[in-house]
């Protein structure tokens, strides 16, 4: 099973993930344009709803592609 470190990822993860400033992440986040949630004052993102999200795919469809 995959550690919750290797699931979730933070923004700056998710900036080093899609090379790209951490900057530019933090206003994708904001403007609602990259898929992830809020919690408290820090982002968090699913590696796999960003995975689906690069590939154009719905990043709120479930791993069978179903919502």
């Amino acid at each position: 099973m995959a550690e919750a470190a290797d699931v979730v990822m933070t923004l700056q993860e998710v900036a080093a993930y899609l090379k790209i400033a951490r900057s530019t992440a933090y206003k994708l986040a904001q403007e609602r344009k990259i898929p992830g949630q809020k919690v408290g004052r820090h982002w968090r993102f699913h590696r796999a709803t960003i995975d689906r999200w690069i590939a154009g795919l719905d990043p709120n469809a479930d791993e069978t592609g179903s919502r």
